[in-house]
């Protein structure tokens, strides 16, 4: 591709990070409306709308890693990754948009069965898209600390996202009985999502690289040997553990609004996912600049602590007729330090693709991110099944909240226990990966430079705590690494 294409500048960070608007905010729209939408909308018991999306990602099991495979394998005049972002970005917003149809029929089983294919058809058309994406940077740019600019910038579109569909569906969505309402939001948001993948196809590159050889029945071993790297390992507990804690917040916020606070008719819902979306903004620009000059795990420490303190606040605070502004206050930290955890996670993404080619010998930047894709559908649909098993141990009432009724003070107190009590454990969780991730920018130029040293393009010699990093890194010893047997999950390393 061409030089001028390749310009660092932040009109070019802007023009790639703006497909994550639909990342960031398709998935807030899920999970804070969809399980609603079933439940107090159609009449879905609590505990079996939880497992759509969660059933939804065994497909994921079996489409993520053909994904990651078949854009490893593709060669395309637009490079292949870009080439399926394009024809993502048209798939994804048809199939975000089917997912809100209302089924005309009072047969749970029935809906039941239709959502759960229209949610699959919705995981398909994500994987089209967001597997490539997450595999693009590694093959746009090689420096680790542009690319954390880069994956900054991305961030902030993905706070963006989060912003606008956290926001406005609550304008559209005044009752949310009224399953119209839904699908006048998905419109508008299936349009968007469409505009900003396009943006971000026309605006980005991709470095030639020769296609990855391998069968689509190799993809399945392929991607289970993306976990021999011990940084990807670590990696995966970092990206779940930050992303369900999320996941948790605005899942439970309809409910902890509407059936602690008493407040969604006064507009709390709305002011909850204002402050907690600015402040994640807010907190983009800040960590940014701070993870440049530090590392990519130094923000996950600082702000995994910070959302577990607010988190544990509101157990004190959270009940009906308590003042809103203490619980936007902590909301606001929960908001600040999210900020934090994911300016790192999808930094240190673009990261292992280097990783595991040191491992293998092969460059598949698309396995590592099916996988890593697959991992986000896991989060998020893990997520939504256990709020919904949850909500029906408190005993949550699906038939009293499809009449507009209040739920019982004990099922209110196990809605707070659980918007507070699990995000604080996933935080705890959290914070010890963060410990225990091995890469910083030092660890990845000895990555890079070991890599130049197999390919043949750097002369010098390994040093002996150079040797250590990559064993470090790896979790493999220095003899077995830049092996093709590697990619192969029975081989022992």
């Amino acid at each position: 591709m061409g030089k001028k294409k390749e310009n660092y500048g932040l009109l070019n960070q802007i023009l790639y990070g703006m497909a994550e608007f639909y990342s960031g905010g398709a998935f807030v729209i899920i999970n804070t409306f969809f399980t609603v939408f079933l439940t107090k909308a159609l009449g879905m018991p609590a505990a079996l709308a939880g497992t759509i999306p969660l059933v939804g990602k065994i497909w994921d099991a079996i489409t993520d890693p053909m994904m990651g495979n078949i854009t490893d394998r593709t060669v395309s005049k637009f490079g292949p990754k870009r080439f399926y972002i394009m024809i993502g970005g048209i798939v994804s917003a048809l199939t975000f948009i089917v997912m809100w149809i209302t089924l005309p029929t009072k047969s749970i089983a029935g809906l039941y069965v239709f959502y759960l294919f229209m949610y699959c058809l919705f995981s398909t058309g994500f994987t089209i898209i967001s597997v490539p994406y997450n595999g693009l940077l590694p093959d746009m740019i090689d420096d680790y600390t542009i690319r954390a600019k880069f994956s900054n910038i991305r961030m902030i579109w993905s706070t963006l996202g989060s912003m606008v569909c956290g926001l406005v569906p609550t304008f559209i969505i005044k009752d949310n009985l009224d399953t119209g309402a839904y699908m006048r939001c998905a419109l508008l948001f299936g349009f968007l999502f469409f505009v900003t993948s396009m943006v971000t196809f026309a605006g980005t590159w991709e470095h030639p690289k020769a296609p990855v050889k391998t069968s689509l029945l190799e993809s399945f071993p392929q991607a289970a040997s993306v976990f021999k790297s011990h940084s990807f390992r670590l990696f995966i507990c970092i990206y779940l553990f930050g992303q369900c804690g999320m996941d948790f917040v605005s899942g439970m916020a309809v409910y902890y609004v509407d059936d602690v606070l008493n407040g969604y008719g006064n507009g709390y819902f709305t002011y909850l996912m204002a402050v907690i979306l600015i402040s994640q903004l807010l907190g983009m620009l800040v960590w940014g600049p701070v993870m440049t000059k530090t590392s990519k795990k130094t923000t996950i420490l600082i702000g995994a602590p910070m959302r577990l303190i607010a988190t544990l606040g509101l157990l004190f605070i959270s009940k009906e007729g308590a003042p809103i502004a203490p619980i936007l206050v902590l909301t606001a930290f929960i908001g600040f330090g999210n900020a934090a955890t994911l300016t790192s996670i999808f930094s240190i993404m673009a990261d292992m693709a280097d990783v595991d080619e040191l491992i293998t010998s092969v460059r598949r930047p698309g396995i590592v991110s099916g996988m890593a894709t697959f991992a986000r559908k896991i989060s998020s649909g893990t997520s939504a099944a256990v709020i919904g098993f949850l909500l029906s141990a408190v005993g949550y009432d699906e038939v009293l909240a499809n009449s507009g009724l209040r739920q019982s003070i004990e099922t209110q107190h196990g809605i707070v226990y659980i918007y507070v009590f699990v995000p604080v454990i996933l935080m705890a969780l959290l914070i010890i990966s963060g410990i225990k991730f091995p890469l910083t920018g030092k660890e990845f130029k000895v990555v890079q430079t070991e890599i130049a040293r197999r390919r043949g393009e750097d002369s010098s010699k390994i040093t002996p705590e150079e040797i250590q990093i990559c064993e470090k890194v790896t979790g493999l010893s220095y003899d077995k690494l830049w092996n093709i047997d590697n990619t192969r999950p029975g081989r022992k390393a």
